[in-house]
């Protein structure tokens, strides 16, 4: 059965959140609210979370998953950037927003993507995710909780409870999140390519 933590959507109950980070620590997968929609979660060097994570989420490891940190620092230490690239970083952090990017040494190569050693990065701007990462004093690994086969963010609690009440060790309750995914920018080439268009302005980013 699956914990669920009832959590205040702006100032997050420290003992809930220090519970949280503990059920990460000892190999659980999570999910959790966003400035987008809801969002799967769980430690960057844990493989078998890792394949937890992927199953529930339907991919395999073609599929760029999202490494979630609490600043533009940590961005720059998971990953290569730019002058160009740290221009556009700087407009869409933090906010509803992925960037692919080449990962660093610092990262696992099993969650890069296998052929390009690529991931995508985040910093969400949304008070109970930003205070996970700050118990943790480390990034998530992520992926937007959208159901194998489906196209669609889930952005409701419940039916994250309904649908995975035995797949997930604990769901953090903020109430609902936006009913959007994030929008995805891969800056990896010459020029800014965008993958997918969601709630992120892209006129924000100066790409519009």
């Amino acid at each position: 059965m699956t914990q669920r933590f009832q959590v205040h959507p702006e100032n997050p109950q420290p003992r809930l959140i220090r519970q949280a980070a503990e059920i990460l620590r000892r190999g659980g997968v999570i999910a959790y609210p966003t400035d987008s929609a809801y969002a799967l979660g769980c430690l960057v060097g844990d493989a078998d979370a890792l394949a937890v994570l992927r199953r529930l989420r339907g991919v395999d490891d073609k599929h760029h998953l999202t490494l979630v940190c609490a600043d533009l620092g940590d961005l720059g230490r998971y990953a290569r950037v730019d002058n160009s690239a740290f221009r556009i970083l700087k407009r869409g952090v933090p906010g509803p927003y992925t960037f692919i990017l080449e990962g660093t040494r610092e990262l696992p190569k099993r969650i890069l993507h296998p052929r390009r050693a690529t991931v995508g990065l985040r910093v969400p701007d949304h008070p109970v995710v930003q205070a996970l990462l700050r118990e943790l004093a480390a990034p998530l690994l992520s992926a937007t909780l959208i159901a194998p086969g489906e196209t669609e963010a889930i952005h409701d609690p419940d039916e994250i409870a309904e649908r995975f009440n035995r797949d997930l060790s604990l769901i953090l309750d903020a109430g609902a999140c936006p009913d959007d995914a994030t929008t995805v920018v891969d800056l990896t080439g010459d020029t800014p390519e965008v993958i997918r268009t969601g709630k992120g302005s892209l006129a924000a980013l100066g790409l519009a």
